[in-house]
């Protein structure tokens, strides 16, 4: 597994569907990204399919292709794979990081999430995240809000990792 998406950053989005990477991201990408030279431009992998999420799942090519070696694990014709192979093979949009680190972000993409002049890109470990602010705030940090609520005041969200991975 390559480095990981670390932070979170607000980005505008111009008329024809531009905006610009965290500098961050971009690093991962190029270093995640076999066929990417130093300096170069490198390739991802924007999956939209899934309908209930709100959101852009952006992917480096090391993390897609994990995935699509997990795909190919399945069944043929099983029902898990065909769902996964949609969303991940025909509902999923694969692109390039121009010269002056951005992307270009087609309408039937923006649609989906409702982005107009801003986006909001979330670090997810091997993957990051694009939403429209708004609804960053309304859903995921609602959601979050509510899962602290229901932990006691001393929790450690470390505790998570206890036991994780055999340690």
């Amino acid at each position: 597994m390559g480095r990981r998406f670390r932070g979170e950053s607000h980005h505008k989005v111009d008329t024809k569907g531009r905006v610009s990477i965290p500098a961050s991201f971009r690093r991962v990408l190029e270093s995640s990204d076999p066929s990417c030279d130093l300096g170069g431009n490198p390739e991802l992998v924007i999956v939209y399919g899934d309908q209930r999420r709100k959101y852009l799942e952006c992917y480096t090519i090391d993390a897609i292709n994990e995935v699509d070696e997990k795909i190919d694990a399945l069944p043929r014709g099983s029902m898990q794979r065909k769902m996964l192979q949609r969303m991940f093979h025909g509902q999923s949009f694969p692109t390039t990081v121009d010269e002056t680190g951005r992307l270009v972000l087609p309408a039937k993409l923006r649609n989906k999430i409702e982005l107009e002049k801003e986006a909001f890109f979330i670090a997810a470990g091997d993957t990051f995240q694009i939403w429209k602010p708004e609804t960053y705030e309304a859903e995921e940090l609602a959601q979050s809000d509510k899962w602290m609520e229901e932990l006691p005041e001393d929790f450690d969200p470390m505790e998570f990792l206890d036991g994780v991975g055999g340690i």
